[in-house]
């Protein structure tokens, strides 16, 4: 029958084996995107803006031509 001793060094030879094989450190978390540009908050003045002036237009070309 193997010696107490001997199991112990094969055991403790073989941690340090698999403690070797997990690698180093995970890579830092990469920063977060840049922020996007806001066009949600002027998308709909601008478009009502365009309808009015649109329908300003249309209007003068409808008097000039009457």
């Amino acid at each position: 029958m193997p010696n107490k001793n001997m199991f112990a060094s094969i055991l403790f030879f073989c941690l340090g084996l698999v403690s070797l094989a997990q690698g180093g450190t995970p890579p830092p978390p990469t920063p977060p995107p840049p922020p996007g540009l806001p066009i949600d908050n002027g998308v709909t003045a601008v478009f009502v803006l365009a309808l009015l002036y649109g329908g300003y237009k249309a209007y003068q070309r409808t008097r000039q031509k009457a």
